[in-house]
């Protein structure tokens, strides 16, 4: 049975009015809004992360070197660069991270695999939008390939997931986010969901204002266990 559904307070900080109307005319979809000096969208610049290769030459960006392992699945109009500013805060806690450019199940299944053979302990799987129904599907068709699964925002609900902890981000006013609760009630294992106020959709949450409960939580679900 899933936990309480968590309500964060909004930040002290008031978001600047173009912010808030960026993520107002972006939500709902997963095309990436106008760049506001967040991360989500792709990225105009070099990535910080290292081009790897998993399933094709240079498929996906890495991370930190950590005992903890993270993919990172991103929206349909994203990329892997989406995830930096979130995966540098990863890292810099413990954490390996690999974001994946092909929403596939070969190319997440190889990320999970490259990240155990490397020493991992565990492995997180953490998909945005289609990233996460992608990375739903597969875990329906392989529920122990990781240790844990986060969504943002996820579109529909599946069965057959496994009984490791799941944590189910949505916006509370967007078309989906009955999903967030119904994946938590019907999945096994011990669930969490977060509900955001607004209606930001999944990727888009990092550039508005509650850009900071939601990594704070993902932070937190992904966090390397202290000994």
């Amino acid at each position: 049975m899933p936990s309480a559904i968590l309500r964060p307070r909004r930040p002290l900080m008031t978001a600047v009015l173009a912010m808030l109307v960026t993520a107002l005319l972006a939500c709902g979809t997963d095309e990436p809004a106008p760049s506001t000096g967040g991360s989500t969208g792709a990225t105009g610049g070099e990535p910080s992360g290292e081009r790897i290769s998993l399933v094709d030459d240079g498929d996906a960006l890495r991370w930190g070197d950590g005992s903890y392992g993270v993919v990172l699945a991103h929206g349909a109009a994203f990329d892997a660069a989406s995830w930096q500013d979130q995966a540098e805060a990863m890292a810099d806690q413990g954490n390996s991270v690999v974001a994946v450019e092909d929403l596939t199940p070969e190319a997440m299944t190889a990320a999970v695999d490259r990240l155990r053979d490397e020493g991992a302990e565990s492995v997180a799987l953490v998909g945005g939008s289609a990233g996460a129904d992608a990375a739903l599907r597969l875990l329906a068709q392989d529920p122990d390939l990781v240790d844990q699964v986060v969504t943002l925002s996820a579109n529909s609900t599946v069965e057959g997931l496994g009984d490791q902890p799941k944590l189910f981000i949505a916006s509370e006013d967007e078309s989906v986010a009955d999903v967030a609760t119904e994946l938590a009630e019907s999945a096994p294992g011990d669930n969490d969901v977060l509900l955001l106020p607004g209606s930001a959709h999944a990727q888009h949450v990092f550039d508005g204002d509650q850009a900071e409960p939601a990594l704070e939580a993902l932070l937190g679900a992904v966090a390397p266990q202290q000994p």
